[in-house]
Formats: C-alpha cells, sequence, structure tokens
C-alpha cells in the first residue's frame, strides 16, 4: 500500500457483510469512509445508487472527507430483489435496470473514479469488488437479472486488473455464497433453509467476518501478482 494508513471508501457499509468489511478496515489502523441510504454519523455518506451520477457525487464527497486521498475502493453495496417472468414487462424491465443500475453500473462507476484519481497522483491503487456465486452458478428463477449484475461485475474486475496493472492499479473480487446477514436469512427462510443447507457441503452458510477477512486481506496485503484474482467464499457449494 501507499501508506500505512490506508485511505478507503466502503459502499454498503451499514450491516452485514459492508460493516463487518468497516470494522476489520478500521481494526488495521485504515482510516474508512463507509456508505449507506439512510443518513449516519460522521464516517458515513449517504446516497442513493440507484440514481444516475450518485456514484460519482459519493466518490468527490468520500474525496473531500479523505482529505483528497483515497488508496482503496470496496464496492459492497448491492440488491437482490425479485422479479417473476409473470410480472409485466414494465415491471420487467424496471426490476432489471434498478438491479443494474446499483449492483453494476454504480458499481463501474466508481471503479471509473477510482482509476482516473489512482492515476492523476501517482502510486496506484486497489479495487475490491464484492461480487456473488451467482455469477458462475446462476441463481434461482426470480433473480436472473441478479445474477447477470454481479457476473458483470466480475467481468469489469477482470478487465480492470489486465488493463491497468502495470499503473500498479490492482483489482480484485470476492463471490460469496449465501452468507448470514439479514437478507440471505430471509432469502432462507422463504425457500426452506434445511433443503438450501443440504447444497453446502460446510453444513452452513458463511459468516459475514468470513467475507470481511478475505475483503480486507485483498485490500491491504493481498500481493500484485494476485490482481485479477477472484475468491469463492461458498462453503464448496461452487467449486470452479
Amino acid at each position: 500500500m501507499t501508506s500505512s494508513h490506508p485511505h478507503i471508501l466502503v459502499t454498503g457499509s451499514t450491516r452485514g457483510i459492508g460493516a463487518a468489511i468497516f470494522a476489520q478496515l478500521e481494526s488495521q489502523g485504515a482510516r474508512v469512509i463507509g456508505h449507506g441510504t439512510r443518513p449516519g454519523g460522521e464516517q458515513q455518506i449517504t446516497a442513493d445508487l440507484g440514481s444516475a451520477g450518485a456514484a460519482d457525487a459519493l466518490w468527490q464527497q468520500a474525496l473531500e472527507r479523505l482529505d483528497g486521498r483515497i488508496d482503496v475502493l470496496i464496492n459492497n453495496a448491492g440488491i437482490y430483489e425479485p422479479t417473476s417472468i409473470n410480472d409485466s414487462l414494465e415491471a420487467w424491465h424496471a426490476s432489471w435496470a434498478r438491479t443494474l443500475q446499483i449492483n453494476l453500473q454504480a458499481a463501474s462507476d466508481l471503479c471509473r473514479c477510482a482509476i482516473a484519481h489512482f492515476q492523476s497522483r501517482g502510486g496506484g491503487g486497489r479495487i475490491v469488488n464484492v461480487a456473488s456465486r451467482a455469477a458462475y452458478r446462476g441463481d434461482s428463477p426470480e433473480h436472473w437479472h441478479y445474477a447477470a449484475s454481479k457476473a458483470g461485475l466480475v467481468g469489469v474486475t477482470k478487465s480492470i486488473a489486465r488493463g491497468f496493472a502495470g499503473e500498479g492499479i490492482y483489482a480484485f473480487a470476492v463471490t460469496p455464497g449465501f452468507t448470514m446477514t439479514g437478507m440471505a436469512e430471509d432469502y432462507l427462510a422463504s425457500r426452506g433453509g434445511e433443503k438450501l443447507l443440504a447444497d453446502i457441503p460446510l453444513g452452513r452458510v458463511a459468516e459475514a467476518d468470513e467475507v470481511a477477512n478475505a475483503v480486507t486481506y485483498l485490500a491491504l496485503t493481498a500481493p500484485p501478482s494476485m490482481t485479477g484474482a477472484i475468491l469463492d467464499i461458498n462453503g464448496a457449494s461452487y467449486v470452479r
């Protein structure tokens, strides 16, 4: 890293995986600014990434709060909302548009801001994208758009790694399966938890801290030669 106290922006940091990432980075001495959709404290910026232009505004606000320097971007914000092929075409398109905007477009916009910033100041930087097992395995019939958005995020990560490694700009992703957050708990309850758990050889879903461990490693200490790496965290429910 460029500093013993790196400056880091984490999106979707108010709960679940994002909150665990925020806490672990702070425990390692990083200076962290988080993001959420509702007002928070001084270390959180409120932004609706479902709105066009919100990602660029979030980046600029984070840059100001971090004294003009960001060393690491962590894209964790995302939504997991169902839509059915039986919905109206208007509702189907709206759901796809919202999911792709938040999970892929906003994350890509922030990656664009980060790369431009890293290039302008020299010294490189790191990007860690939180994708999903669904990027490779697919998802339920009501979550095609979620799987597509996360597959796109993996593609973005690999493209950044290949395109900018020579400038010291490194990109990584993690692809969790079910993780014990409020979102996963609701899904498990609605779909029959025991049946889904039977598909996980480990016998349980991941803990948020386990995902945060991997993200923290990639953000702070993973060797440059790992750029482009995608780390699976799914209890062997999908092995590539």
